[in-house]
């Protein structure tokens, strides 16, 4: 317990990631990891910030908070830093109009998101969306651009569900990028830029957070 807290010492915030960490998605809505709930529960009862920050990308924040709410842990939809919402920010401080390569259940986060005429391309983890008709046209829309632009939600290359571990949005992302000679801007995780962010929200420094 000495040296638990001797680590602690200085901390302010705890940043945890959520799939995986928390819970192994899949049918019936995935299952928690075992004492992932108490874990988070003691947190909330310490002075520690705690802030969870995912690449999720097939679920909107408002979904994902509510299932695992149903799975017992005690969160919040303002308590989740997720890359979709960042992107969108992004979008609209540079006037994209983006092309959606997404999972039908996080679309919703873009629903204030210009998407006519598109230049740019947004990638996320589209699950059975990603077919050759879609990836195709996701192709076509940046070879059409002067100045292409890919934006992808995370970078991951493999997750776990409870059916076993599936291709994440890298491997498509990978794709793209070879296709048409560019790299992509990632949102998400492990961009430094999104972990700051969830840092300057909680209202840390980082040399004070797990």
């Amino acid at each position: 317990m000495a040296a638990w807290g001797e680590r602690l010492a200085g901390v302010r915030g705890v940043l945890l990631d959520i799939s995986g960490v928390l819970y192994d998605s899949g049918e019936g809505g995935g299952v928690p990891i075992a004492g992932s709930v108490e874990a988070v529960a003691r947190l909330k009862r310490s002075r520690l910030k705690v802030r969870f920050c995912t690449n999720e990308s097939q679920k909107s924040r408002g979904h994902l908070v509510g299932l695992l709410r149903h799975l017992g842990y005690d969160i919040s939809e303002g308590e989740v830093t997720a890359p979709a919402p960042a992107a969108c920010l992004i979008l609209r401080e540079r006037g994209l109009r983006p092309h959606l390569l997404v999972h039908d259940g996080v679309r919703s986060e873009f629903a204030q998101v210009d998407t006519s005429n598109p230049n740019c391309v947004v990638i996320a983890d589209a699950g059975e969306s990603f077919s050759y008709q879609n990836m195709n046209k996701a192709f076509q829309v940046l070879m059409e651009l002067e100045n292409p632009v890919l934006i992808s939600l995370g970078r991951g290359r493999y997750y776990k569900e409870t059916s076993g571990l599936m291709l994440d949005v890298g491997a498509y992302t990978k794709a793209l990028e070879y296709a048409c000679g560019i790299k992509a801007e990632v949102v998400g995780k492990p961009s430094p830029e999104f972990f700051k962010s969830a840092l300057q929200q909680m209202g840390v420094e980082a040399h004070q957070a797990q």
